[in-house]
């Protein structure tokens, strides 16, 4: 395994702290990153002491560390010592009064989550979610949308980016290409949308499309049948090459979600080889034990020149506004109690 370029991979670890055995064997592969859960956060320094064991062990300074922090129910960073964020979907409900109260709102939340994740030393927390939601959407997306409404989706959406990137956290938008016509949890089992190719185009496509200049972004688990009938997304050269970066336009980093959701079927050194094979940059392996991180990184390879360029494009366009967390977080949980009942 290569030394000097990193594996096209993100592992997980079980506990707060990285074990011997851990770092012996991160030092060993060199993955690219590092994903974190509830599991692994419990206070400011424990995290930072974490995120700096972590690089230590793959011998990088700047070896990213991501966690899912969106809002609502997905936020990790969900203990005492941190804010509770709300969710999109309280966001959406906010612009159905005034759309420009919204966003202003939105930002505040954005910068002081981003800028909460930065000092940790997190460097992204996979947002934003740009899937569309309707009343067949599997639950799993739930409030973690802004809606059935393309244009809202990429307009709420696009606040979310620009304001992470603004205090230098890593926007990474997802599901792409879109998991709102997917009625059942990938997670659980394989979604798969039988929506035309011009119903998908003009609407699940299309946040995606309005925020193509996304520096990271997610790819989904669900089959779309229009365009290939049997492969999930992120396993599918199709939907990653011809779709993705073909039909979308999209030449930022592509990473899947997690490929321990049972969409995806096979061994997990299977599950990282069909990642990469059909064109994504990077493995999600965002949980699991020793053995598990090193049976992955056996089966990953180093990152291409080409996604080390993507990479570096994206670390080009982060910020380093300064914000005080609690204070952007006071003002708009004001913003919303102020609102008629």
């Amino acid at each position: 395994m290569s030394q000097n370029v990193p594996l096209a991979l993100f592992v997980g670890i079980p506990n707060p702290v990285l074990d011997a055995n851990e770092v012996a064997l991160f030092r060993e592969t060199n993955p690219y990153g590092l994903f974190v859960g509830r599991r692994n956060l419990k206070t400011p320094d424990q995290v930072k002491a974490l995120v700096a064991q972590f690089r230590e062990a793959v011998g990088r300074d700047d070896a990213p560390v991501f966690t899912d922090q969106e809002g609502g129910r997905v936020q990790h960073l969900d203990a005492g010592p941190w804010p509770s964020f709300r969710s999109f979907r309280d966001f959406s409900r906010l612009a159905d009064h005034d759309m420009d109260l919204a966003k202003h709102a939105l930002r505040l939340s954005s910068h002081a989550m981003g800028a909460m994740m930065t000092e940790l030393g997190l460097a992204s927390g996979c947002s934003p979610v740009l899937d569309l939601v309707f009343d067949t959407t599997s639950a799993v997306i739930g409030a973690r949308s802004f809606g059935p409404d393309p244009e809202r989706v990429a307009s709420l959406g696009r606040v979310v980016v620009d304001s992470l990137l603004e205090v230098g956290n890593l926007p990474i938008m997802k599901h792409i290409p879109g998991h709102g016509r997917a009625t059942t949890d990938s997670h659980k089992e394989r979604p798969v949308v039988r929506e035309s190719r011009d119903v998908l185009v003009a609407t699940d496509f299309k946040p995606f499309v309005d925020l193509i200049d996304t520096p990271w972004a997610m790819v989904s688990h669900v089959v779309y049948s229009a365009y290939d009938e049997e492969q999930p997304a992120s396993i599918s050269p199709v939907i990653c090459n011809d779709v993705i970066r073909g039909e979308l336009g999209y030449r930022g980093v592509l990473i899947s979600d997690c490929l321990f959701m049972e969409s995806l079927r096979g061994p997990l050194p299977e599950r990282v080889r069909q990642t990469l094979d059909a064109g994504c940059d990077i493995a999600l392996h965002s949980h699991g034990t020793t053995a598990e991180s090193l049976a992955a990184a056996r089966a990953a390879r180093p990152l291409s020149q080409q996604s080390l360029e993507r990479i570096e494009a994206g670390k080009r366009r982060l910020g380093s506004l300064k914000v005080d967390v609690r204070e952007l977080h006071a003002e708009v949980e004001g913003i919303f109690a102020r609102l008629p009942q």
